[in-house]
């Protein structure tokens, strides 16, 4: 068979962390350099982003528990209020929540 190769190229491998892969955890070192390194300890890179960005009306309660669980739930409510996130959960917290906690700064 002509284009069949036998043998695996010697760079078949590519590191998932290099990659972004969610729940591939990176070197501490590595995280402290990035302002974003919170999210690759985060739940929701785990789980379906369409929970954290409901549509209008629709439940964000399978999201909210989600968030109870993570352990960067802190990090990533910073971030959303100091960037002026304004759709989806963030730490917890709807666009609507999060605006209250602004005012209240």
């Amino acid at each position: 068979m002509t284009g069949y190769r036998s043998g695996v190229p010697e760079n078949w491998f590519v590191d998932p962390v290099n990659l972004g892969v969610p729940g591939v955890r990176r070197p501490a070192e590595a995280d402290a350099d990035t302002a974003l390194g919170w999210q690759a300890d985060a739940l929701c890179a785990q789980t379906d982003p369409e929970a954290f960005f409901p549509e209008k009306g629709g439940s964000t309660r399978d999201a909210k528990r989600i968030c109870t669980s993570c352990d960067v739930r802190d990090q990533c409510l910073e971030y959303a209020l100091k960037n002026d996130e304004r759709f989806g959960i963030w730490g917890g917290l709807s666009e609507r929540e999060r605006r209250k906690v602004k005012r209240r700064a």
